[in-house]
């Protein structure tokens, strides 16, 4: 099997393919020029032996040892071996033969094995790079032994002894270097897996940011201008005739605008309700009672039960918004001329009621929620309630007018203590 390109000889061809990007770092820089000069070294060192000491044939052993420095240096420089395995290595053959040429000349050329061990099972396949070895060896030991005119165990211990240590080196490495390319490819699933997780996050954020700003506008600024829109027909119905009734509802209708001004800039500035801003639940609750008395022809009563307790500003906000929409409801569809709003502190628990005597539903038997026409009303008050861990309890009949309860716990719950809604039926559109 293919192995990767080492460190050491990453300027000489590159990793077989499908490979990652191996750039060189200064580290595989400096080891692949400490391959080199040990190459160079030893051939520099086998050729100044010889003339040193005056060998026969010193000025062979001088060329033929330049002529494989000069070889060995050629490879780096041409494109083609660094890009083709094959030419690689018809490079490490030539660079073998010239060397071979040097064993017949001078037995200190055996140290040059060392280094070619390495070049050998770098540039090769795995299989091709042990057989390389293995015949750099058995040509080294041979040559020594011709050399020496005689044969012995020692003589076959270093090259040997050499082989097996660039093997155990070069395999250490490449099993490390396959184990890094494990851990780099897991680090990028990991964080491609982070990238596409904060993608769905962040699409699952802008629909719940959606989801709240549908229930938000449905509760304060729809449910004014409905309030608004009632007031002015009031008002055309009044005139000519009852011109003080028809100012009467117009000027309720400007504060009506008045008031639902207030909550748009608020919504927009993403603050609390207006009506909760210095005062509290209760009495915004009162004062939402005695405005659609005022304004509708439905009396609307408030009554608190109970000690109060500091509550959340989510909890005191999602309760009001629930009022809202329920009288806004009532007004609508009702037909009602009473309702009450009791907001009741329970030990554990906070509970707003708002009942009415109206015409009354089969709560079995309503359409599916119409955003496109205004049927946001109990799916967002559901929707509240559930995201605070509370219930939303319905119950209503045909001419038996219409109760709904909204419970919250005064403790914070965790999604796995939410219950939901008891009967949690959507009343009206």
């Amino acid at each position: 099997m293919n192995s990767p390109a080492p460190a050491s000889a990453t300027a000489l061809v590159p990793a077989p393919a499908p490979a990652p990007d191996l750039t060189p770092t200064p580290t595989t820089r400096a080891l692949a020029w400490c391959v080199h000069l040990l190459v160079v070294g030893l051939l520099a060192l086998t050729a100044g032996r010889a003339v040193a000491d005056g060998r026969p044939h010193a000025g062979a052993v001088v060329a033929v040892a330049a002529a494989c420095a000069l070889v060995h240096a050629v490879g780096p420089l041409l494109p083609r071996v660094r890009r083709s395995r094959p030419a690689a290595a018809w490079w490490l053959a030539a660079v073998g033969a010239v060397w071979a040429g040097l064993l017949v000349l001078s037995a200190d050329g055996v140290w040059v094995a060392f280094p070619l061990y390495f070049l050998q099972l770098h540039l090769l396949p795995r299989r091709a790079g042990l057989t390389a070895v293995g015949a750099t060896a058995l040509a080294a030991i041979t040559a020594f032994a011709a050399h020496r005119g005689a044969f012995g165990a020692a003589m076959a211990l270093g090259p040997a002894l050499g082989a097996a240590v660039a093997v155990a080196v070069v395999w250490g490495y490449q099993a490390l270097y396959r184990e890094s390319e494990r851990r780099r490819r897991l680090i990028e699933e990991l964080t491609a897996t982070r990238a596409d997780l904060a993608t769905a996050q962040h699409t699952a954020g802008v629909l719940a940011e959606r989801e709240r700003l549908a229930r938000e506008i449905h509760d304060t600024l729809a449910q004014g201008l409905s309030s608004i829109q009632l007031l002015l027909r009031a008002a055309e119905r009044a005139l000519p005739d009852r011109q003080e009734a028809a100012a009467r509802h117009i000027e309720q209708a400007r504060q009506a605008a008045v008031d639902n001004l207030a909550e748009a800039r608020r919504f927009v500035a993403a603050l609390a309700p207006p009506a909760l801003e210095g005062t509290t639940l209760a009495d915004a609750l009162h004062r939402l009672c005695a405005t659609t008395t005022a304004r509708h022809r439905l009396t609307a009563r408030f009554r608190l039960t109970g000690d109060p307790v500091p509550l959340p500003t989510a909890h005191e906000v999602a309760l009001l918004r629930v009022a809202q929409s329920a009288l806004g409801n009532t007004v609508r569809h009702a037909h009602a001329g009473t309702a009450e709003v009791a907001l009741g502190y329970l030990g554990e628990h906070v509970a707003l009621d708002v009942v009415d005597d109206g015409a009354g539903f089969d709560p079995g038997r309503l359409p599916e929620p119409d955003p496109g026409s205004g049927g946001f009303g109990l799916a967002a008050m559901r929707a509240r309630v559930d995201a605070l861990g509370g219930t939303l309890t319905l119950v209503s009949a045909p001419g038996r007018g219409t109760a709904l309860t909204a419970r919250l716990p005064l403790s914070p719950a965790g999604p796995e203590t939410r219950t939901g809604t008891a009967t949690d039926t959507e009343a009206r559109p």
